[in-house]
C-alpha cells in the first residue's frame, strides 16, 4: 500500500478517535497479502508514520487525539481481553493518599500476566492481581477520556497490599477520609 492511502486510512481511523492499535488491528485496516502489509508496517515506522510503542503495539504518530492518556491505551492493549485499570502507587497518588508522583509512569492492575514496558509516553508498569471480576469491577472508577478505569482508593490500596509493595509512603489518614 502506497504512503498517502495508509495516511488516509490512518487519518480516518483518527478522526473517530482511534490511533493505538495491535498489529492484528493494522492488519484489518491495510488489507494486504501478508508480506506486502509487513513491509507496508516496516515504511510506516521508518517514516515517522507510526510508532512501536511496544511489542505488537503501534501509536499513529501523527494523531491529533495522542495526549497524556496515551499511556493507558497502550496499557489496555497489552493486556486485551483482561481487566486492566490504574492502580497502586499511580491511583493513590491521585488520590492524595501518598505523597509520592509518578512522573514517567504508571501502574495498573490486570487479570493478565505482569509486565513491565518502556514507551516513548512513559512506563506502563502491569501488575497481575488475583482478584476476580466480581471483586474489581465495583471498585473501579471510568473517567470520561481515560483509556481506563481507575481503581478507587480502597481498591488501589488493597492492590498495593496484597502484593505486598511499599506501604510506607501511606497517609492512613488520608486513605480514611470519605472512605
Amino acid at each position: 500500500m502506497k504512503t498517502t492511502q495508509a495516511l488516509k486510512l490512518l487519518n480516518q481511523w483518527d478522526s473517530t478517535g482511534r490511533y493505538v492499535y495491535l498489529k492484528r488491528d493494522l492488519r484489518k485496516i491495510i488489507q494486504e497479502p501478508q508480506h506486502t502489509f509487513d513491509a507496508t508496517i516496516s515504511r510506516l515506522v521508518q517514516a515517522g508514520i507510526l510508532e512501536r510503542a511496544a511489542h505488537g503495539i503501534y501509536v499513529y504518530a501523527l494523531s491529533r487525539h495522542a495526549d497524556g492518556n496515551t499511556l493507558d491505551l497502550i496499557a489496555r492493549n497489552l493486556r486485551r481481553g483482561e481487566i486492566t485499570y490504574e492502580s497502586y502507587e499511580s491511583a493513590l497518588s491521585e488520590f492524595g493518599v501518598i505523597s509520592q508522583n509518578l512522573i514517567d509512569r504508571r501502574t495498573y492492575a490486570t487479570t493478565g500476566k505482569s509486565g513491565e514496558y518502556h514507551t516513548s509516553y512513559g512506563v506502563a508498569e502491569l501488575t497481575h492481581t488475583k482478584l476476580s471480576p466480581a471483586q474489581i469491577l465495583p471498585g473501579l472508577i471510568h473517567i470520561t477520556g481515560r483509556g481506563v478505569p481507575m481503581a478507587t482508593k480502597q481498591l488501589a490500596y488493597q492492590n498495593l497490599k496484597a502484593t505486598r509493595r511499599n506501604l510506607s509512603l501511606i497517609d492512613y489518614e488520608e486513605l480514611a477520609a470519605h472512605a
